[in-house]
């Protein structure tokens, strides 16, 4: 029989309680949701078009927004034409402004393995969405 590695003895460690996340006041809430509707009326015309007739694949028919806690949240409602598809549509999160406080966010996209990729933090606003208009891995595929 093997001899197990030694191991340090357990012990219980001191963990301090987490802080609590800010809440977003609503003039905040009320300046994202005003910022991310004149960039989707940007968008439309460029990522929501009538699929070619017998297209079977899934495709773009909204954009939109929506908060969840501190989280703002970037969805693109997509359409299944398919005969196999489970549901007629499905909606996809493909970027997420977190709210941290002091009128600041940090700004992450959806990896394709359906985890949160944070590259950009603590902006302001109007950086956040030049950074939504400029960098393509924000963008709905």
């Amino acid at each position: 029989m093997a001899k197990q590695p030694n191991r340090p003895p357990k012990m219980w460690v001191y963990t301090p309680p987490k802080r609590p996340k800010p809440k977003v006041p609503e003039d905040v809430k009320a300046a994202v949701s005003a910022q991310a509707e004149h960039l989707f009326a940007e968008w439309r015309p460029k990522y929501i078009t009538p699929p070619p007739p017998g297209y079977q694949f899934n495709y773009i028919v909204e954009l939109y927004g929506k908060w969840f806690r501190s989280y703002f949240y970037l969805c693109a409602k997509y359409a299944c034409p398919g005969p196999t598809a489970l549901s007629p549509f499905f909606e996809a999160r493909f970027a997420r402004l977190e709210y941290v406080g002091d009128r600041r966010f940090n700004l992450a996209f959806m990896r394709h393995t359906g985890q949160w990729v944070e590259l950009e933090q603590d902006l302001t606003i109007d950086p956040c969405f030049q950074s939504l208009r400029e960098e393509s891995f924000y963008q709905p595929a």
